[in-house]
């Protein structure tokens, strides 16, 4: 009778299992589930992807999301500078058409992003004009013709390249001088230039430029309305500055620059600082305000500056040339001290073996200055360093700059067309340093809104997986990265923002997917948390 009892309670137990694997019912409740996946929440989501109108198998819930270890995807700035003034790269001459001009900026952003890039620094303000729609100052002339002239048809050259670089994945960062007022290519100074408007703060040089007097409140309260109407009305991703403050002693023949106005009523109102203290402290506060208007406005705009490569010679010791610091009052030191930056990229354009300016000698000194830990991405002379090999050496001067700067690499080339017209140097980077994509390193010190967990979707489609993912803030999102997991090896790919799915091939040279994760990125390289699922 015992032995009945056993047999029976097996009995009934296997049937009972058996009932749970077809049917759902109160039963399921009262037996056992440590066999059964854990849910999720994403169940439902399942059965959606099961339903759509191409016939979908959907994984199996024991296969679905897991934690794991995920690489690290690679993290370097890597950009090239386009100048409007005088048709130096953009438009290359200033009497294109419209689609000339929009054929030129996608085949230039296209280079980019097919040789790894992930920035462009576009040069929308060469001279108190504009490359954009604006009801502060001019059209420009660089791309007119005519300053003032609207292009024909209208349409805004900013908009265009924000999102034909957002579509590629490549950040925007525009570029302004400061302080310029007219250059000596840009044509005639007529009615509507900003030399004629503002004539009460502007100064000619004696090499035809015509220059915003740095010390006039006038002239910081004009430049700062430029930058915040940039700002609030484009989705850019950074503000930048060259090395023009006070101008370069040649533009005006040696002689000193003509403030005695300013610097007079600077003395009638009881200033005590030196000529050149004084100079230097009209830029200190300037750029001091620039940097926290533009964060005012929008928290994730980077501002940043590209000084001349040499604060003071002597500095590191055997450094030798021209003195910023005395010469164009830029105390770019102390910016970068005082953290008034999120990136400084000063332009170290000597070879590496360079007497009196080394390449890395002055990369190790800025560095040493970076008390505030901005980025410090040197700035390259891909066009025209003065040796026999370019590629080459930029080549190794990229391999320095990753050796000092570690985690936090990136350059800036000057300019696109050192990338462009030198049949070899796109090669040599592409097949050495940028040989993979890598995202723009992170900006810790700006504070964000952190990006939600993706939802990622999986459905076996014959010889692939149908693999789409969303997430509820996409409008914080600026790229996705996609891992896909082959015979256990992780591998990685840097998505654009419009790819929401993709289909992943069960097999690849003979390895067997087992897995996909996703992640999103935000504006300032910051990554969300994944969600992975394996796929038998």
């Amino acid at each position: 009778m015992r032995m009945n009892i056993i047999k029976l309670t097996v009995f009934a137990g296997i049937f009972a299992s058996c009932a749970s694997c077809s049917v759902q019912s109160n039963t399921v409740k009262s037996t056992p589930t440590k066999n059964t996946a854990k849910p999720n929440g994403n169940t439902s989501k399942t059965k959606e992807t099961v339903t759509a109108p191409k016939p979908v198998t959907a994984i199996p819930p024991a296969e679905e999301n897991f934690r794991t270890t995920l690489p690290e995807v690679k993290r370097e700035f890597r950009a090239a500078w386009i100048a409007s003034v005088a048709n130096i790269n953009w438009p290359s001459r200033n009497n294109l058409t419209v689609d000339q001009q929009k054929a030129e900026a996608i085949s230039m952003l296209d280079m980019l992003k097919d040789n790894n890039f992930n920035a462009a620094i576009f040069q929308i303000r060469p001279s108190a004009d504009a490359l954009y729609t604006s009801n502060i100052e001019p059209w420009s002339y660089f791309l007119t013709g005519q300053t003032g002239t609207a292009p024909y048809p209208n349409y805004d050259p900013l908009q265009v390249w924000i999102e034909e670089a957002h579509k590629r994945g490549l950040e925007l960062h525009v570029w302004l001088n400061p302080y310029r007022a007219h250059h000596s290519n840009g044509g005639a100074v007529n009615s509507l230039s900003m030399a004629s408007k503002l004539s009460d703060i502007v100064i000619k040089l004696k090499n035809g430029m015509y220059w915003f007097d740095p010390a006039n409140p006038k002239t910081q309260g004009h430049v700062s309305n430029v930058v915040k109407d940039i700002v609030k009305r484009y989705d850019i991703d950074a503000v930048h500055f060259d090395d023009y403050f006070y101008p370069y002693a040649t533009y005006n023949r040696g002689a000193d620059f003509p403030d005695n106005a300013s610097w007079n009523e600077y003395l009638r109102n009881g200033g005590t600082l030196s000529r050149p203290d004084w100079r230097r402290d009209n830029v200190n506060r300037f750029v001091e305000r620039i940097y926290k208007e533009i964060h005012a406005e929008k928290n994730y705009v980077k501002f940043g500056i590209s000084p001349f490569g040499i604060w003071k010679p002597g500095y590191p010791a055997g450094i030798v040339g021209s003195s910023q610091y005395d010469e164009l009052y830029a105390d770019a030191k102390l910016w970068l001290n005082k953290g008034w930056v999120d990136y400084f990229s000063p332009q170290l354009y000597w070879p590496i073996d360079s007497k009196g300016q080394s390449f890395e000698a002055l990369l190790n000194w800025w560095k040493s200055e970076n008390t505030m830990n901005r980025h410090l991405w040197p700035g390259l002379n891909t066009v025209e360093i003065k040796v026999s090999d370019r590629p080459t050496e930029i080549k190794n001067q990229i391999d320095i700059s990753r050796q000092i700067l570690k985690n936090d690499a990136g350059e800036i080339h000057w300019s696109i067309a050192g990338l462009t017209k030198n049949p070899n140097m796109l090669p040599v980077l592409k097949n050495g340093p940028y040989k993979d994509k890598a995202l723009v390193p992170k900006t810790p010190w700006i504070k964000s809104v952190p990006l939600q967990t993706p939802t990622i979707f999986v459905a076996d489609n014959g010889n692939a997986v149908k693999t789409s993912w969303s997430i509820k803030n996409i409008g914080q999102v600026f790229q996705w990265i996609l891992f896909t997991q082959y015979n256990g090896a992780w591998e990685t790919e840097i998505l654009t923002l419009d790819t929401l799915s993709r289909d992943i091939p069960k097999n690849k040279d003979g390895r067997k997917l087992n897995a996909v994760a996703i992640k999103a990125v935000d504006r300032l390289g910051n990554e969300s948390d994944y969600t992975a699922r394996k796929v038998k």
